[in-house]
């Protein structure tokens, strides 16, 4: 039973997690095209490989699967989920699943405008968006919506080009140079990263695990505790049920006076995943369930509250 993860990058402590989960069945093997990620050097094997947008990048991956008997395979950045789901029944020919959501879905989260439309049309509280500077003024005028607002690029990932705006004329200078660009409301609460995983063999939604952030670093959640609350479950419950995602992913949500407002989705593995590792969610042991026909259980809500997570430094000497 050997999984694949691509551009591992920097996640090192969650391939150690996988390796925990496959150490007595088989391999964890990682790619990136960077010589120096970290992660490389921690899997059981490792490929230095093109970037993803090289034409002879889907293919370097496809042989990696053959050649090592790739039974699954998940990437750990935004812009390759749709690349192989896209492909997916490509990968499945030779005998890799592709845990990923379908492509259209990772094509929704992606996309932030139309994250924002499917929420609104699903009756989900979430931030006002706009991808236009007029349609934003006509808000703006009838106070339907105040500076400061964040602007973010339409498509983007890891918290890059999103800046917090209070002045009309630099965000009227910011859209100018990029139309992509769009304004979203700035909701003034706590935030807080939940992790899911769906079962890829029944659809069903087995675990959801929520932490309110404490500190950010490079679109990254760094310092994190654990908490339990219903209230919130079952939103995010209804949520994924209607995006219809498979496998990990990450949702981010505010609270503001007592009520929640989905932000963003990550269809992959969040930065801060490791925190519900390290309270009982075992999403590798799911994977792993899953590669070999087993169904996962739904267990929502078993485990502590109150448990801090701490980033810190580490090395490696090559």
């Amino acid at each position: 039973m050997n999984i694949l993860i691509t551009s591992a990058g920097r996640r090192t402590k969650l391939v150690e997690y996988f390796k925990n989960e496959f150490k007595d069945d088989g391999k964890v093997i990682v790619t990136d095209c960077d010589t120096l990620a970290p992660a490389l050097y921690i899997a059981d094997k490792y490929y230095i490989v093109p970037r993803i947008d090289d034409p002879e990048y889907l293919s370097t991956i496809k042989e990696i699967c053959k050649n090592e008997e790739i039974d699954g395979i998940l990437s750990l950045i935004d812009p390759e989920l749709s690349l192989l789901s896209y492909h997916r029944d490509e990968f499945e020919e030779i005998g890799t699943k592709v845990i990923v959501s379908d492509y259209d879905v990772v094509e929704t989260c992606f996309d932030k405008m139309n994250m924002y439309k499917f929420l609104v049309n699903n009756g989900f509280k979430t931030a006002k968006t706009y991808d236009s500077l007029i349609a934003f003024k006509e808000d703006y005028n009838m106070d339907n919506i105040d500076l400061p607002v964040f602007v973010k690029p339409r498509k983007g990932s890891a918290s890059l080009g999103i800046n917090k705006i209070d002045d009309f004329e630099i965000l009227a200078i910011l859209k100018s140079k990029d139309n992509e660009l769009l304004i979203q409301e700035f909701l003034d609460g706590k935030e807080y990263g939940i992790d899911v995983y769906v079962d890829i063999i029944s659809k069903e939604i087995v675990s959801i695990f929520a932490k309110e952030k404490i500190k950010m670093r490079a679109g990254e959640t760094d310092k994190a505790v654990s908490i339990i609350d219903e209230k919130l479950f079952n939103i995010i419950d209804e949520f994924v049920k209607k995006l219809g995602t498979i496998g990990p992913i990450d949702v981010d949500v505010f609270e503001v006076n007592g009520e929640y407002y989905i932000s963003e989705v990550n269809p992959r593995f969040g930065g801060g995943y490791l925190l519900a590792y390290e309270c009982g969610e075992n999403f590798p042991q799911y994977i792993k369930n899953n590669l070999e026909g087993i169904a996962n259980k739904r267990n929502i809500g078993n485990y502590r509250d109150g448990i801090y997570m701490l980033k810190h430094d580490t090395l490696i000497i090559k």
